[in-house]
């Protein structure tokens, strides 16, 4: 028989921006490693998770709205490439 296990690496805590906190999270990716990275919209931060972690991590951002290089706004999406490459792009679009 196949036997499994489940544990919450956050949330449940209600809506909020502390690290155990969620607040409006986009989107999810588990990585080849089985880390688990984590978009949150409007905490404007990338969160990520390793097996056996205690805390959670910042990845980027975590350091309100804007455009300064440690700054992130309102997240939407998270990819990985085919070869495990991890790189943050910023950037905005450009509407005429």
């Amino acid at each position: 028989m196949l036997e499994s296990s489940r544990r919450f690496v956050t949330g449940g805590n209600g809506e909020g921006s502390n690290l155990d906190q969620l607040n409006r999270p986009k989107d999810i990716i588990v990585d080849n490693a089985g880390r688990i990275y984590v978009t949150h919209c409007y905490n404007h931060r990338i969160m990520r998770w390793s097996e056996g972690d205690i805390e959670r991590g910042i990845v980027v951002g975590g350091n309100g709205d804007g455009q300064k290089f440690n700054q992130l706004t309102n997240l939407f999406g998270l990819s990985f490439d085919t070869v495990g490459n991890r790189r943050i792009l910023k950037f905005d679009l450009i509407r005429e």
